[in-house]
């Protein structure tokens, strides 16, 4: 019988887990349980701190819905989501649009809206004008190329945030690129605003003394046969927490102005953003490159359904 001590209990569980079947689960796992182990030796963590993380944990479940994902917060505010974003984005070849987080807010299924339809239902906000080309990695046009868009209101909430939010959607949408690439939309601008603070990630965050606020932005999921869908956020550039994003999206490429005279703007009698996205043409074995998802997808399905490990 092994005699175990704290430094050779790791390699005990190691140890258990060598038959494991699936050889990439089996590398995770071994990593995982090391540096799991490492962390406790490194901080000498008590039993009642350790009871703690066990409780903190739970409740993030816990507060999990089929429209709010308190896990991918927790990921986002701890800077995991970016690094995990990052690293993927670092294995995309050729020339692309800079990667940003998808979010805990996504929807899959958003209303197909027509070039220069607004996305905004009921809002007041300030409307403005967003386009752009679609292109390759040479700057070439993507025909048809989809852009998944989605945002805040002007008060700083997401319709997933609203009582009606299992019903219907707002501030966000999904419409394809004309024949050269070229996209263009209405909307409002989008306000920054707190992460949900109702829960143990922000029970967490006011302990870490952080404020907790994103600052104002637009997501985009967009995608084309062949090529390597972009997850990204535009940034507008004058918000106060640009530079302090609390979920660690914001890089310089991806902050932008609100142009308030464009004549080359479809639509120029509005304020405008323009950007120009850029996909990489899609490898083999490439995976997605979505650092978050809807929240419903998230949600217990039937063991039967459920991906084997093995």
């Amino acid at each position: 019988m092994q005699t175990l001590n704290e430094n050779t209990v790791v390699e005990a569980v190691v140890a258990q887990m060598a038959s494991t079947p699936n050889p990439r689960f089996k590398e995770i796992m071994n990593a995982a349980v090391r540096h799991l182990h490492a962390f406790a030796r490194e901080v000498n963590l008590t039993p009642e701190e350790w009871l703690e993380g066990i409780r903190f944990f739970t409740e993030v479940g816990q507060k999990c819905t089929p429209y709010r994902q308190e896990f991918i917060l927790l990921s986002d505010t701890l800077g995991f989501s970016a690094l995990v974003g990052l690293m993927s984005d670092a294995r995309t070849p050729g020339v692309h649009t800079d990667a940003s987080l998808l979010g805990p807010f996504y929807r899959m299924n958003s209303p197909d809206y027509k070039l220069g339809e607004s996305i905004a239902k009921r809002t007041q906000g300030t409307e403005i004008v967003m386009y752009g080309r679609v292109s390759d990695s040479n700057g070439k046009g993507i025909p048809g190329a989809s852009v998944q868009v989605w945002q805040t209101d002007e008060k700083g909430d997401y319709d997933l945030q609203r009582p009606n939010a299992a019903t219907e959607m707002d501030l966000r949408g999904t419409l394809h690129a004309d024949a050269e690439g070229l996209y263009y939309f209405r909307t409002v601008i989008p306000a920054g605003y707190s992460i949900p603070m109702d829960g143990p990630v922000g029970e967490m965050i006011r302990a870490q003394n952080r404020h907790g606020f994103r600052p104002s932005h637009i997501h985009f999921l967009i995608g084309a046969p062949g090529h390597r869908e972009v997850v990204t956020a535009l940034y507008i550039y004058n918000d106060p927490h640009i530079d302090s994003d609390t979920v660690f999206g914001v890089t310089d490429s991806l902050v932008v102005k609100v142009n308030q005279s464009d004549p080359s703007s479809p639509l120029p009698h509005l304020p405008s953003i323009k950007y120009d996205f850029q996909l990489a043409v899609s490898g083999r074995g490439d995976g997605s490159g979505r650092v978050g998802a809807d929240p419903s997808q998230i949600t217990r399905k039937p063991a039967e359904s459920a991906p084997s490990l093995t």
